[in-house]
């Protein structure tokens, strides 16, 4: 339990503290830490729905213990899981040794995911019913649900529990073996590009069904400005729908791509026109939340160019001081807007319960760095971002009443 004079108004507002001794309930010990917090800028605990901790099945590229300690060292206070792991958590059965992984080695806490399919082969709706007590909501993240029906079936069934469907949309059909965008940089390199209709045609599908089941629908990482556009004319007209984002598609474009693994992933960072339909969706509020899909691969599996690396960037160390030096400085939006973007709003739309004074984080907003990947605590280590300067430094996260992070 944290003890002091912190204010709930204070940390939600990202004030700063002028006190300097308090007391964690720290792991099993009690202790009295001297930490000096005058000047920081202390927010509410960043809650990132869209991560991928890879275990289990996949420890070689992240752990629970891995990714958790880095999310906390990104301010995060709660991270959403991903389900396209080994087993596949479309059953509680093969849900549990996630659950068991979360329990040994979480430094925050951390949501799974339920599968919509079973192993996300989109062939057969998973045990929905046994899982729903235990999920945050339901995703096939890194596949989308080709089939209407299959998609139908499960808004009916996610309905009925009071869960989210999280949805990755995109439609295989359109996806011409691509590995970028398809556009200017794809054709000027002889890359394949993957087609923005892959994504926004899915969603505009899915919106139908939501329009026909009233499922709450949630569009995960969307990239493209059809998308912004089909997302604002559904709120507009009342559908119980959200969507996210995340760094990469409101900072890049096409033109900023290299021959590098690193700035490889999916969806794929467009053009400009459609980065400018996503800040334009994010000061609107058609964009609900910034998600990082922190995606972790080992350094074999991204060596191997744009062609043949694996799919997946890293995310949650950076994301905060790079949209704050990028987005807030820049007047893009306010420092409130991001808190929003970051705490408030993935907390009510996952109905996340995280109550501020025991889950919170502090920055040095004035701390000037170069983003170095070798000073991860993520085993992953591929950002398109390695090299760029940001203001804005984590000093420490509680998550829990626990100290999750201090910056040593």
């Amino acid at each position: 339990m944290l003890k002091g004079a912190i204010l709930d108004a204070q940390v939600c507002s990202g004030g700063r503290l002028t006190g300097r001794d308090f007391s964690f309930s720290c792991l099993s010990e009690s202790r009295t830490l001297p930490i000096e917090l005058q000047g920081l800028a202390v927010f509410p605990g960043f809650a990132d729905v869209h991560v991928h901790f890879r275990e289990p099945g996949f420890s070689y590229k992240e752990t629970i213990a891995t990714g958790s300690r880095a999310a906390a060292r990104g301010g995060c206070a709660v991270v959403c899981a991903m389900p396209n792991l080994n087993p596949v958590p479309d059953s509680v059965e093969h849900l549990a040794p996630q659950l068991e992984a979360i329990r040994r080695g979480a430094a925050i806490r951390v949501l799974p995911y339920g599968a919509i399919t079973r192993g996300e082969r989109g062939e057969e709706l998973a045990d929905m019913a046994a899982l729903a007590p235990f999920v945050c909501a339901f995703s096939d993240d890194g596949r989308g649900v080709q089939s209407a029906d299959m998609m139908r079936e499960a808004m009916r069934r996610a309905k009925s529990l009071g869960k989210l469907i999280a949805a990755h949309c995109e439609d295989n059909a359109l996806l011409n073996g691509g590995c970028i965008h398809d556009g200017a940089y794809a054709r000027a390199h002889g890359h394949r590009g993957i087609s923005s209709e892959s994504e926004w045609r899915q969603i505009e599908r899915d919106l139908k069904l939501v329009r026909e089941t009233g499922c709450g629908y949630h569009v995960c990482h969307i990239s493209t400005k059809e998308s912004v556009a089909l997302i604002r004319r559904a709120k507009a007209e009342g559908l119980n729908v959200s969507c996210e984002t995340g760094p990469h598609y409101l900072l890049l474009d096409d033109s900023m791509l290299q021959e590098d693994g690193r700035f490889k992933m999916n969806p794929p960072i467009r053009d400009r026109a459609d980065r400018e339909a996503l800040l334009e969706g994010l000061c609107d509020g058609t964009i609900d939340m910034i998600a990082t899909d922190h995606a972790p691969h080992s350094a074999e599996e991204k060596s191997k160019g744009l062609s043949g690396s694996l799919m997946g960037v890293v995310g949650v160390e950076t994301a905060f001081p790079l949209l704050y030096t990028y987005l807030v400085k820049k007047g893009i939006i306010s420092l409130e807007k991001l808190v929003a973007l970051m705490h408030d709003n993935p907390c009510r739309r996952f109905g996340i319960e995280l109550p501020t004074e025991q889950n919170f984080t502090a920055f040095d907003l004035n701390a000037e760095y170069e983003i170095d990947p070798a000073e991860f605590l993520s085993k992953g280590r591929s950002t398109p971002f390695a090299g760029w300067r940001v203001n804005g430094r984590c000093k420490l996260t509680v998550a829990g009443g626990k100290l999750a992070y201090i910056e040593e």
